[in-house]
C-alpha cells in the first residue's frame, strides 16, 4: 500500500494567497486577477514574469534559521513555510528548497502548471571555490530545487532561490537562447552531459550565466525534468542544512534583488560580516559588521529583516558568531 504524503499536493487558501500578495507587495491591479483562467496563455506568463521579480525583491535568499534560532534545523512543510515568510511578516525567507517550496505551492494554488524538481549545483559557483587548493569545477550532489512552469505548451525554468545570480524571469527550456538577466548579465541554458556523469549520452539541462558578452560563460548547477518529491527533498534538504562540508552550515548569507520601476536591477547581499549594494557596474559595501549587534542591525536596516530575542540568541556559541 502506498504511503500520501499530505505535503505533496497542498495549495493556499485564497485568504492566504491574499496575504502572500501583500508581504511581496504585488501591484494591487494584478490581485483580483483569476490566473486560473489565463495561466496557460501568454498573459498568465507575463503575470508569473511580475510575480517572480516581487518574490525575488520581497523575499530573500537566506539560510538565517541555521544560524539565528534555538533549533538550527530547515522545515519545509508548506504550511510552516506560510507562516515563517508570510504570515510573520518579519521580512524572513528561506534557502533554495524552503523560497521554492513555497512559490510553487503558491503557484499550484493559483493554477499554474508546476513541476518541482532537483539540481546539482557547481563548486565553481559556491564559496568552496575560493578555498586555496581547490581544484574544480565539479558538480554536487542533488541539492538544490526549482520550479518547471509549464504555459501553453512551453515548459520554463523557475527559481527563486539561487541567489544574486539566478534567474529573474521565467526563462524557456530551449538551448542556446541567450536572454538578459540583471544589467549586463546574461543567461541560457544547454541542454549536455557533464564532467561527473561516465555516461556521455545521459544529458541534463545546464543553467549559464555571464557578466558581460566578452566574458566566459560559467555553469551554475544542471537539473533534470524528472519530478522530485516532498521525500526527494526531505533527504537533500537534511544534507544541505546539517553537513559539515555544506557552505550553508558555516556561512551566513542574506540576498535580497532590488526592484526599481517594475525591473530587477541589482542586488543586496549580506555574506558574512559584509553587506554590500550591487546595481549594474557599481557595487556599494554598506556596512562592515564587527559584532552580532551590527549584524543583526543590519539584516535590519538594509535587507529589512527582524530577529526576535529568540533568533537572535541562537547565534551564541556557533561557528558563525561574530566576536
Amino acid at each position: 500500500m502506498s504511503r500520501f504524503n499530505p505535503a505533496y499536493r497542498q495549495t493556499y487558501t485564497p485568504s492566504q494567497i491574499q496575504q502572500y500578495f501583500e508581504r511581496v507587495q504585488l501591484p494591487k491591479v494584478y490581485r483580483d486577477v483569476v490566473v486560473a483562467t489565463i495561466a496557460d496563455t501568454q498573459e498568465g506568463l507575463a503575470f508569473l514574469h511580475v510575480l517572480l521579480k516581487h518574490q525575488l525583491a520581497y523575499v530573500p535568499f537566506e539560510n538565517l534559521e541555521l544560524h539565528y534560532s534555538s533549533h538550527h534545523t530547515i522545515a519545509l512543510d508548506p504550511q510552516h513555510l506560510f507562516y515563517k515568510v508570510v504570515a510573520r511578516n518579519t521580512g524572513r525567507g528561506g534557502y533554495c528548497m524552503e523560497n521554492s517550496t513555497l512559490f510553487g505551492t503558491v503557484l499550484k494554488s493559483l493554477g499554474f502548471d508546476v513541476v518541482t524538481v532537483g539540481a546539482k549545483v557547481n563548486e565553481a559557483v559556491q564559496p568552496i571555490a575560493a578555498s586555496p587548493g581547490w581544484k574544480g569545477p565539479v558538480y554536487d550532489g542533488w541539492n538544490h530545487m526549482l520550479n518547471i512552469v509549464t504555459i501553453a505548451g512551453t515548459r520554463y525554468l523557475v527559481d527563486v532561490g539561487f541567489g544574486s545570480n539566478g534567474p529573474t524571469c521565467p526563462l524557456p527550456l530551449a538551448e542556446n537562447r541567450i536572454v538578459v538577466n540583471v544589467g549586463q548579465q546574461e543567461m541560457r541554458l544547454q541542454y549536455k552531459g557533464i564532467p561527473d556523469l561516465t555516461q556521455t549520452s545521459q544529458k541534463l539541462w545546464v543553467y549559464q550565466f555571464r557578466n558581460g558578452a566578452d566574458q566566459p560563460w560559467l555553469p551554475s548547477y544542471a537539473f533534470s525534468e524528472m519530478e522530485f518529491t516532498p521525500n526527494d527533498f526531505a533527504m537533500m534538504n537534511h544534507f544541505t542544512s546539517t553537513h559539515r562540508t555544506s557552505w550553508f552550515t558555516y556561512l551566513v548569507v542574506c540576498v535580497k534583488m532590488v526592484l526599481e520601476e517594475g525591473e530587477i536591477v541589482g542586488d543586496i547581499t549580506l555574506f558574512g560580516n559584509e553587506v554590500k549594494k550591487r546595481v549594474g557596474d557599481n557595487s556599494e559595501l554598506l556596512a562592515l559588521c564587527g559584532s552580532e549587534e551590527q549584524r543583526i542591525a543590519a539584516l535590519e536596516e538594509f535587507l529589512h529583516v527582524k530577529l526576535d530575542a529568540a533568533e537572535r540568541n541562537g547565534i551564541h556559541g556557533m561557528i558563525t558568531e561574530i566576536g
